[in-house]
């Protein structure tokens, strides 16, 4: 295997960027009842088998605006066993 400066591979960097793509955070999301966009909270709701189901809550007033399953996360794995 060739590989480029820093011992970075070129033919994976695709394949790296994708992963970088995959774990994006939210930080803020609209909230109907607040009428805007507001920084939100992730909490755990669920550790399933195909994932970690997480719920983003409105940081002003709770409401949920948003959801994630992360198939990566900390708690996968202990199912996965």
């Amino acid at each position: 295997m060739k590989e480029g400066l820093f011992g970075f591979d070129p033919a994976n960097r695709q394949a790296v960027e994708q992963q970088q793509f995959d774990q994006l955070e939210a930080t803020e999301l609209y909230c109907a009842n607040c009428r805007q966009a507001v920084p939100v909270r992730k909490f755990l709701l669920l550790i399933l088998p195909e994932g970690d189901k997480y719920e983003y809550r409105c940081q002003y007033c709770g409401t949920p605006v948003g959801g994630k399953m992360d198939k990566t996360g900390q708690y996968y794995g202990v199912l996965k066993r």
